[in-house]
C-alpha cells in the first residue's frame, strides 16, 4: 500500500517491467516483419483462415493487421490495450504451437491461422 503522500514508487517499476516482459515475449511469439504479415494478410489463404463473426473478416486477419501497427509504432506510443493485445497474441501463439498436427503443414489451416497471428511456424 502507498502512503499518505501519494502512490507505491515501486507499482510504476513493476508496471514498466511487466510492459517490458509482454513487449519481450510478443517479439519471440511474432516471428514474421511488418512487410512479410502485411503481404500474407493480402492473401486468399490468409483471409480463408480462422473463425468469422456474421460473415466478415476473421479474429485473426484482424489481429494481423493490429500486429503490423503495434510493430510499426514507438513503444512509448502503446497503450494498455495494445500491451492486452499483444499478451493475447503471445496466448495464441502458444496454444496453437502446441496443438501442432502430424507432416506437413506448409499449406494447412493451422500454420495459415497461426500466420495470421504473425507466427510463420516454418521460419
Amino acid at each position: 500500500m502507498g502512503s499518505e503522500r501519494g502512490a507505491d514508487p515501486r507499482a510504476g517499476r513493476d508496471a514498466t517491467a511487466a510492459r517490458d516482459a509482454v513487449a519481450s515475449e510478443f517479439g519471440a511469439a511474432v516471428n514474421m516483419t511488418p512487410k512479410e504479415l502485411e503481404d500474407w494478410l493480402d492473401t486468399d489463404e490468409s483471409r480463408s483462415a480462422g473463425q468469422r463473426r456474421n460473415g466478415g473478416e476473421s479474429t485473426g486477419h484482424a489481429s494481423g493487421r493490429r500486429i503490423v501497427e503495434l510493430m510499426r509504432a514507438k513503444r512509448s506510443d502503446l497503450s494498455d490495450q495494445d500491451y492486452a493485445h499483444m499478451n493475447k497474441v503471445v496466448g495464441y501463439v502458444r496454444r496453437h504451437l502446441a496443438q501442432r498436427p502430424s507432416g506437413d503443414v506448409r499449406d494447412t489451416r493451422w500454420r495459415h491461422s497461426l500466420m495470421n497471428w504473425g507466427h510463420d511456424p516454418l521460419k
